[in-house]
């Protein structure tokens, strides 16, 4: 064991909280480790990479259940590479919708704050009757 890695130092390594680790443990994204006999987990050295493959894939957007996927498809030979292309396909039409919802919410701000007079009273405020339009 003595190229494992304690909690601390896979966590330091990676980049993620030691809580983090445990969750993925939780989760199954990330095996639990053996433990010496006083408890303390040992991680082997390429846990390192499998939780940088795991935040990248988060960054990306991918759910945990999607990087479960991936990372079933990043282990198995046989799965081709168009598999994990229609994941990053459907992801890119997630981020887009994404992307559309947050600019008609920008666009509605902006509206909004034209019509707003900061000097007036919050009765009269035309964010607050917008908000409270029953439409």
């Amino acid at each position: 064991m003595n190229e494992s890695l304690t909690i601390g130092k896979l966590a330091a390594s990676a980049g993620v909280g030691r809580e983090t680790i445990r969750y993925y443990e939780r989760k199954g994204l990330l095996e639990e480790p053996p433990r010496s006999e006083a408890g303390y987990r040992h991680y082997p050295p390429d846990a390192v990479d499998r939780l940088r493959f795991i935040r990248r894939a988060q960054d990306l957007g991918f759910t945990l259940a999607e990087i479960t996927e991936l990372l079933g498809l990043r282990v198995d030979q046989v799965s081709a590479c168009g598999t994990v292309e229609i994941h990053a396909r459907a992801k890119l039409v997630t981020v887009e919708e994404k992307i559309g919802d947050l600019r008609r919410i920008g666009d509605a701000l902006k509206r909004l704050l034209e019509k707003c007079e900061a000097r007036e009273p919050t009765s009269d405020c035309p964010i607050l009757e917008e908000l409270d339009d029953q439409r």
